[in-house]
């Protein structure tokens, strides 16, 4: 996702990037970024530091306990994180905007994404709203008055996320049990509530599409989950049954597939 994110920023900016994985900058190295070799080197004369990371422990590691961000630099970070983790980096750094996306590869490479920009400051957020413009879908690029709001939504965009698909899998089992097909059973999903789930999914369930090298994967979504079930005050039954499933194909290896594979594979 970090990719496809700064690649729409290189039409109006010139860009430092750093990964900890250096292959993963080819692409970007290709368009014309300049790659650091260390993310003191990234951030080096930055008018504006972006980061995507996997989820609060990297941003922990790589940024707020080195000290990464300099003073007065805003700092706009993509990862998915918690609520109070947000609140806890906003703190630590003056600068800070929560800017999670909404949305899979997909959107992301066409610049149709949903993007939460958090944080108190009105002239910061309308600076980053403006940065993070070419990510998103227009109608679908919201600001919030708080880094814990923007976490806040992307946690709920995931719950959507997790436990539809979810439904999705035990709609494919009790079609199963009712001798329909997979296609059959997508097909009469159409006109219900899981039709989103079932058309974003569906390629992979007709095995149209490999759940290797897919757009969102099992450890991710399954890493949010976590988050949230973490944030809420009480249980989320319907949460813990979709990472029950995630779980499941962790399990069997299959964490960095896409997480369709709870769908793929239901034995």
């Amino acid at each position: 996702m970090g990719t496809e994110l700064a690649l729409h920023l290189l039409a109006d900016h010139e860009l430092t990037v750093w990964n900890r994985t250096r292959a993963k900058t080819q692409r970007l190295a290709e368009a014309g970024a300049r790659v650091a070799d260390t993310p003191a080197g990234a951030v080096d004369g930055a008018d504006v530091v972006v980061s995507s990371l996997f989820g609060p422990d990297a941003v922990r590691e790589t940024i707020i306990e080195p000290g990464l961000i300099p003073d007065g630099v805003p700092w706009a970070d993509a990862s998915t994180v918690s609520p109070a983790d947000a609140e806890a980096f906003a703190q630590a750094v003056a600068t800070y905007v929560a800017v999670p996306v909404v949305g899979t590869l997909g959107p992301a490479r066409a610049g149709k994404l949903g993007v939460y920009v958090g944080t108190p400051d009105d002239d910061l957020r309308a600076r980053i709203e403006d940065l993070v413009a070419p990510w998103a879908d227009p109608d679908r690029l919201r600001g919030v008055d708080s880094a814990a709001k923007a976490a806040a939504g992307k946690l709920l965009a995931n719950l959507a996320l997790a436990v539809s698909a979810q439904g999705l899998r035990e709609a494919l089992d009790l079609g199963e049990a009712c001798g329909l097909a997979d296609d059959e059973i997508l097909s009469m999903l159409d006109f219900t509530g899981l039709a989103f789930i079932a058309g974003m999914k569906g390629p992979f369930v007709r095995g149209e599409r490999d759940t290797e090298g897919g757009d969102f994967t099992v450890d991710a979504i399954a890493k949010d989950a976590r988050l949230m079930l973490d944030t809420a005050d009480g249980d989320l039954p319907a949460l813990r049954t979709a990472l029950d499933s995630l779980e499941a194909q962790q399990e069997a290896g299959r964490g960095d597939e896409d997480f369709s594979a709870i769908l793929t594979h239901r034995g």
